[in-house]
């Protein structure tokens, strides 16, 4: 893929019951909080790889190892500051890639009426990491934005709901068939393309009838 600028970041989901309720007799690894990494372009906005799973240092490494294979140019990369990152970096593309940190501070949170309100911003630091990434380009705006989607495209991402996934295997296909949807279905509001044409990946946006024809084939 021609991607150019990617942006990563995990976004928080539980699968059967919430952590704090998990039992010595559960399978920790299929149960309790869970995570999706998630890879944006800034560019194209298409989201060239994804992984459903713990947030740790095996998941870590095989997510940006899967970022790595699917990219046929230098890339820049930015993330938050889960040092994790900073490792599996390293290991999945060596010297070829330019990669900052960029650490958001918070006020507050707010009193009284405003307290469901979101945090603001008060200051952000960038750090570059490996190569000579373009400090203007360090952010992790749009895989934010990306995760807002996510969680109001699908209900067991919604907070303070009583929608969850009960197994692991129906969160991972709910996931994929929503990437797979956003990047070759919908079309991009500023684009006026989908990710997919965007990035040079397809010719045209399918409709939901080739996205099934690709689902059953895939499963097949």
């Amino acid at each position: 893929m021609g991607c150019e600028r990617l942006e990563l970041d995990e976004l928080w989901s539980f699968v059967g019951k919430k952590q704090r309720r998990v039992k010595a007799t559960d399978d920790v690894s299929r149960v309790g909080d869970m995570w999706t990494y998630v890879a944006i372009d800034a560019s194209s906005k298409l989201i060239p790889s994804f992984l459903v799973g713990k947030r740790d240092a095996q998941n870590t490494n095989a997510f940006v190892s899967d970022v790595a294979a699917r990219m046929r140019n230098r890339v820049q990369i930015s993330t938050d500051g889960l040092r994790m990152y900073v490792e599996a970096v390293n290991a999945a593309f060596g010297d070829n890639v330019d990669y900052a940190e960029i650490i958001k501070s918070y006020e507050a949170d707010a009193i009284g009426l405003g307290r469901y309100s979101p945090p603001k911003v008060s200051s952000t630091e960038k750090t570059p990491i490996v190569g000579e990434p373009i400090s203007e380009y360090v952010s992790t705006s749009y895989v934010e934005r990306s995760n807002l989607n996510m969680r109001m495209g699908m209900r067991r991402f919604t907070r303070s709901t009583n929608a969850f996934s009960k197994k692991l295997e129906n969160h991972m296909a709910a996931v994929a068939l929503y990437v797979a949807h956003y990047n070759f279905v919908r079309t991009h509001r500023t684009l006026r393309v989908t990710p997919a044409v965007a990035a040079g990946v397809e010719a045209g946006g399918w409709d939901l009838d080739e996205l099934l024809a690709a689902t059953e084939e895939r499963a097949a």
